[in-house]
């Protein structure tokens, strides 16, 4: 069995609905289809919630009539059928009905994830309607019937296995259409995945069924070996290791979500990217087979901020790094990179929230220099240590690009560099050049 994905620019217009629906028919087997919610409308329904938050009935009834709007006139574009126009219709009152419902009550956080479902349960349902139009032996399994998180919001998914393995099972129906995004929480109220969203909705599935492979289709041909948007020449890379994929995916990668990752790699599900807009393309394979020794990528990181502290104290003095990783765990803050030498040790990190407070504390320890601006760029591969000279190709390609720290060896999978965000344009175009040739 197959679990295939599909993004919101993938179902944003109804031409686009309709390709998918060509798409999945052209796909052998029974196929488990994961739809998120139309283009736009969780931006939509996020700007209606925090209307209704800050009590702003006006602003969020604006929303509410431009959306609907927008879901009518796709539905008469939808379905070639008046019958059939006539249960878009039915799809859209109803839905839209309940917004209003919300927004004339007493809206509070329950109120607001039951709100953000509904993009998804309203795209599935209008999906569901079109292949039924064609004739397509289909069924409608809303995700909220197997879908959970515990109460530290994680997955629980061994459970979503033994409720959702039965129930595929009883289901004869070549299309199964279920809802990313969204699941119950440990109170059995509605509530989201939030990291990753369809993506991992789409993987969860793959792993608690163990299907034969999860099909992930955006609107890019696969995971490209640099940033497209900031590298002219680049490619499509054809293989990836998980762990490869998992550290493109936390350094930067917009494509795919590193959560995304987990659960397949945990049954060896592999995870194929596709692009609905060119889907003759081979895209991107995520396995756990792969060559080794070899580039494969590069991806960047910005926002970093890389806090240096150097004491005379800190030289055979045992305990001192627990003591400065203290400071960071007591303000729930985590740490990329990190360097020591015998006087000194630099650390990046990601979430400047708390970075004020870190300081302060620090400062009991000794001298503190915080560097802010910074870009952590991720060079990939799989065992690249096996790599004759792998630093020094880096740092030829590099040029004179001033590196501020490097970490290398406690992954086997990725050479993690830290530059001046001003470089970062720079040094992915030399890497490219150097590495890569292009």
């Amino acid at each position: 069995m197959l679990v295939v994905k599909f993004g919101g620019t993938s179902v944003g217009k109804p031409e686009r609905m309709k390709k998918i629906a060509e798409l999945v028919l052209s796909m052998p087997g029974k196929k488990v289809v994961v739809l998120s919610a139309l283009s736009g409308t969780t931006n939509t329904l996020v700007k209606i919630g925090d209307h209704l938050v800050a009590q702003r009935q006006t602003g969020a009834q604006q929303e509410i009539t431009e959306l609907e709007k927008h879901y009518t006139q796709f539905i008469k574009e939808l379905y070639s059928s008046t019958a059939y126009q006539a249960i878009g219709q039915e799809i859209v009152s109803r839905y839209f009905s309940l917004f209003r419902l919300l927004a004339a009550g007493k809206f509070d956080d329950r109120s607001y994830r039951e709100l953000l479902a509904q993009g998804e349960l309203i795209s599935t349902e209008l999906f569901y309607h079109h292949l039924q139009e064609r004739k397509i032996n289909a069924r409608l399994l809303p995700a909220l019937h197997f879908m959970s998180i515990d109460e530290n919001n994680e997955p629980e998914l061994e459970k979503i296995s033994e409720r959702l393995q039965p129930i595929l099972e009883t289901m004869q129906a070549d299309v199964i259409v279920t809802q990313g995004y969204i699941c119950r929480n440990h109170k059995n109220e509605i509530d989201n995945l939030k990291r990753g969203g369809s993506d991992y909705t789409a993987s969860l599935i793959g792993a608690a069924i163990r299907a034969e492979e999860i099909q992930i289709w955006t609107d890019i041909d696969g995971m490209h070996n640099n940033d497209p948007r900031i590298v002219k020449k680049t490619m499509p890379i054809a293989e990836l290791t998980f762990d490869e994929a998992s550290e493109l995916a936390y350094f930067g990668a917009k494509i795919l979500h590193p959560s995304t990752i987990v659960p397949a790699q945990k049954y060896s599900v592999p995870v194929r990217l596709k692009n609905t807009m060119d889907e003759k393309a081979l895209g991107t394979i995520i396995s756990d087979k792969g060559s080794r020794g070899q580039f494969k990528a590069i991806a960047a990181k910005d926002g970093i901020t890389a806090i240096n502290i150097k004491s005379s104290r800190m030289l055979l003095a045992y305990g001192f790094l627990r003591k400065v990783f203290e400071v960071f765990e007591k303000n729930k803050t985590s740490i990329d990179m990190i360097s020591t030498s015998e006087v000194a040790v630099s650390v990046t990190i990601d979430e400047s929230q708390r970075l004020n407070e870190i300081v302060s504390e620090l400062q009991s320890f000794g001298t503190i220099e915080v560097d802010q601006n910074q870009t952590i760029i991720c060079i990939v591969g799989n065992a690249l240590a096996e790599k004759e000279d792998v630093l020094k190709e880096v740092f030829q390609a590099l040029g004179n690009i001033k590196v501020r720290m490097v970490s290398f060896g406690g992954s086997h999978n990725n050479i993690s560099i830290l530059i001046e965000t001003s470089q970062k344009e720079k040094a992915l175009n030399l890497l490219n050049e150097g590495l890569f040739h292009f």
